[in-house]
């Protein structure tokens, strides 16, 4: 009878038990329908300790996600992989849990796995190449100091803004559990100003004063040209009371207020374009005040939040345009600013490290440039973003939640330094010759004139985004020249350069690398355009010189049609050289035909196309040398 009654006591405890299982989950599925994340949490934690419900698991996972708890949402990811692999939105998910918290192959896997659902997803695809090609990411560490700011009345901040001596901020206080935000149990949002205090130091943030700073989030904001307008970010309530669509969703809105004689900013008007069913937020105008771009999930974007913008045309703001698919993907794009024709914006998408990336842009011809990742140290695997620069335009600030929590960052670009390492040699031997070495800007049209080293070597600094003509001059060698560009390096470098004389012997033929020509043709190719360039500036840098340009051709064909042949090549390239500035009284053409080839490429054996282009080529020979007694052996 005791056991009978024990184990029907026992049925009725498990019934309990289960029944508060279930209420639990449903309390934490309201709280999660609501965005209430901390409850939700608190709650499926309870519910999940006496049963498993895979559900309920995967919205504790994603409400950890859902505001950057990682580590939390690793744990409830990984078992719920325990029970079996996760596919489709969950392995995406988690893939991004991981990529965040820095486990790149574990999060390939799990963007593979996403990716076999929906094989089109281009975020997807970007998200799993980002993962094989992450060491790229760090390619170049010390282009940007980045440091972060220690702003005293707020424990957090981000999107900073110059403004006259300090900063505009959006940033929070300490927590006040009477008034937290039930989205992360946190502050809401205010604007805030602090301002310098010594060379590094600042003043303790304070509100903005006057009306703009209300009841829930409020920020981030840009100022208008004039300082006198601040177009801000807040969220859509009204006397207090936070408003929501039929989804229970409450949407950003975007405002402007104006700063009155007291100093005290007010006259707050609603942009016509804000609607109850989606967000617009995140400010930014052009240098000119004419052009707003902002962040929005409205209809006919790519997906997610998009960057858009509306111009000023006199009588109010444009419709806005949506910056399209080169600019916006399928993930998030949000925190526009701009720079001149630089817009910078982060994003989920595109080749990514992990959360918000900063990317960079330029507008050309009314057509945005593909973005580039701005990489480590600005970007990391965590959210980043509200990329500004300052008004020097060589340092700003940048937001990140690195640490854990928003913080503002003060970045300095690194002037990028650029060392040209040449050795000048002897074309046949290889050995170090010194000579006179001139070094010139291209760029600039500036040279430097120098002697190398008895070793024949010569170290000079270099300027970013310049090209540059090396040129070897000694007595007895013909004048060498080599060239080197630092266009488009993004990363200090040591550039290794070898310029090679040839001695200077009458009646001796010296090979030109790539001048050859298609079969039956005279024509001067692209390819062997460049080298004839090269080869113009060596005649003209050898004014006492007087040269044979020598053509010839491969064995097939009729010999004396060969000797036509060669000869019109000759007087194409020296046509060629002519008017690339060489002095015609100083070169001669001669066409040799097929009389001497390079190899065993001839009438009685097969011979490759290759082996017969070999033959197809162009030589110049010294024939006279004035003013110059003997000739170097």
């Amino acid at each position: 009878m005791t056991m009978v009654r024990n184990a029907k006591y026992l049925l009725i405890v498990v019934a309990l038990a289960s029944g508060c299982t279930t209420l639990r989950i449903q309390k934490a599925d309201k709280a999660y329908g609501l965005m209430q994340y901390p409850k939700s949490e608190r709650l499926y934690e309870k519910a999940l300790t006496n049963s498993e419900d895979r559900g309920a698991r995967a919205r504790l996972a994603n409400s950890y996600r859902q505001h950057n708890a990682f580590a939390q949402a690793r744990i409830h990811y990984s078992l719920l992989e325990a029970g079996r692999p996760l596919s489709g939105d969950t392995a995406l998910a988690f893939g991004e849990v991981l990529l965040a918290l820095g486990e790149h192959q574990a999060a390939a896997i799990q963007f593979e796995r996403a990716l076999a659902i929906a094989p089109n997803n281009a975020r997807v695809a970007d998200l799993l190449k980002s993962t094989h090609s992450y060491s790229d990411f760090y390619s170049d560490t010390t282009r940007f100091r980045v440091n972060e700011l220690v702003i005293p009345g707020v424990v957090s901040a981000f999107a900073a803004v110059p403004f006259k001596n300090g900063l505009l901020i959006t940033g929070e206080r300490a927590m006040d559990p009477a008034n937290a935000n039930p989205w992360n149990d946190r502050s809401f949002l205010d604007m805030y100003h602090t301002e310098r205090n010594g060379a590094t130091g600042w003043n303790a943030a304070e509100p903005l004063p006057g009306n703009v700073n209300g009841a829930y989030h409020d920020g981030p904001g840009v100022f208008g040209r004039d300082g006198g307008t601040l177009f801000f970010t807040r969220s859509n309530y009204v006397q207090g009371r936070i408003q929501k669509d039929e989804g229970n969703t409450s949407h950003l809105k975007l405002f402007r207020a104006t700063l009155d004689k007291e100093g005290q900013w007010g006259d707050l008007h609603e942009f016509g374009f804000n609607e109850e069913k989606w967000s617009t937020g995140h400010p930014a105008l052009s240098e000119d005040g004419c052009t707003l771009y902002f962040a929005s999930d409205r209809p006919g974007g790519s997906g997610g939040s998009d960057i858009w913008m509306s111009t000023d045309n006199g009588s109010g703001w444009s419709q806005p345009a949506n910056l399209g698919p080169t600019v916006n993907t399928a993930g998030n794009e949000l925190f526009p600013t701009v720079s001149g024709d630089a817009l910078y914006f982060s994003s989920t998408g595109h080749h990514n490290m992990g959360g918000l990336d900063i990317f960079e842009t330029h507008q050309q011809d009314g057509v945005w440039t593909l973005p580039t990742n701005m990489k480590a140290p600005i970007n990391t695997s965590k959210d980043d973003h509200s990329f500004v620069l300052d008004s020097t335009k060589h340092a700003g600030y940048l937001s990140s939640d690195r640490s854990g929590i928003d913080h503002v960052y003060a970045f300095q670009i690194v002037d990028l330094q650029f060392t040209l390492d040449a050795v000048v040699e002897d074309a046949e031997g290889g050995y170090l010759i010194p000579s006179e070495f001139v070094l010139t800007n291209m760029t600039t049209d500036q040279d430097v004139v120098l002697e190398t080293g008895s070793d024949g070597r010569f170290r000079a600094p270099l300027e970013p985004n310049s090209g540059y003509e090396l040129r070897a001059r000694k007595e007895g060698w013909i004048t060498g020249n080599n060239a080197v560009s630092t266009k488009g390096m993004t990363r200090s470098d040591e550039i290794r350069s070898v310029v090679r004389l040839d001695p200077v012997r009458i009646g001796t033929p010296i090979a030109v690398n790539n001048i050859y020509y298609d079969y039956d043709k005279w024509e001067i190719r692209p390819d062997a355009a460049i080298e004839l360039d090269r080869l113009a500036k060596t005649f003209i840098d050898n004014p006492t010189l007087r040269f044979e340009l020598g053509s010839h051709t491969d064995c097939r064909g009729a010999e004396e049609y060969n000797l036509v042949l060669s000869d019109a090549r000759a007087n194409s390239a020296v046509d060629y050289l002519i008017r690339k500035g060489v002095d015609p009284n100083r070169i001669t053409a001669k066409g040799y035909g097929e009389s001497v080839l390079l190899n065993n490429c001839n009438e009685e054996r097969l011979c490759t196309e290759e082996g017969h282009q070999v033959n197809r080529r162009t030589e110049f020979t010294v024939i006279a040398v004035d003013g110059l007694a003997t000739i170097p052996k």
